[in-house]
């Protein structure tokens, strides 16, 4: 019966995730057409290419601004899920605000960050209405822009699986500790976070792969970084 009802969701991934990858793999072979298609002869140029220097530096600093987003997110993420695990009748109204931008398109929260971050954006416009600087602060097209539109787009991937191991979590470990003497931060540290480490393992995994892989924020609020 577990085979069964396996089937169905087994097909599913095949077709939606095997098939692609293979395709992909497939096309990973063959050389690159005068007109950006992929065309015969079969080649191993493109994975020879791994060990160019450039590509190298890119792949490393791919792996270091994912790496930031994903630590930003584990410590903004963790209090926030925290406090929405004991927020009591509440915690449905929490929960909703922080999946409440997944309503609109990634793409238009994105030209929002463009919008407040830019030269003539709200942040540095209102600074500069109140005379709190005289020139726009370099918000935009850098990496701490990147960072700021990954933590901004994928901390939610971060709390909600936190917010299901922390909802989970026994109120009498915690009043095990504190009757033994442990400080709320030694509770913190000794109990919460070593119980809460699934979530965090899952929420990282969640975090950091979409933050490696992304390409629309990295184009829309660095593309104009010179390298």
């Amino acid at each position: 019966m577990r085979r069964a009802f396996l089937t169905p969701v087994t097909l599913l991934m095949l077709a939606t995730m095997a098939a692609p990858l293979a395709i992909i793999i497939a096309y990973s072979f063959y050389s690159r057409g005068a007109y950006g298609g992929v065309t015969a002869p079969l080649t191993l140029e493109n994975y020879t290419r791994l060990f160019d220097p450039l590509y190298a530096v890119i792949l490393a600093r791919s792996f270091w601004i994912a790496g930031i987003a994903t630590v930003l997110c584990v410590l903004l993420g963790f209090p926030l899920a925290l406090f929405i695990a004991q927020s009591g009748a509440r915690k449905n109204l929490y929960l909703s605000l922080v999946i409440l931008p997944f309503w609109t398109s990634f793409l238009i929260r994105t030209y929002a960050w463009m919008f407040l971050l830019r030269d003539t954006g709200l942040i540095n416009s209102a600074l500069q209405s109140m005379h709190l600087i005289r020139a726009p602060l370099p918000m935009l097209y850098n990496d701490g822009a990147v960072i700021l539109g990954l933590v901004y787009g994928y901390l939610p991937f971060m709390v909600l699986p936190l917010f299901a191991t922390l909802e989970r979590l026994d109120p009498s470990l915690l009043e095990a500790a504190a009757d033994l003497g442990a400080r709320p931060l030694e509770t913190l540290r000794r109990v919460t976070i070593p119980l809460a480490a699934p979530g965090i393992r899952a929420g990282a995994i969640l975090t950091f792969v979409p933050c490696l892989g992304t390409y629309l924020t990295s184009d829309l609020l660095a593309a104009a970084r010179p390298f």
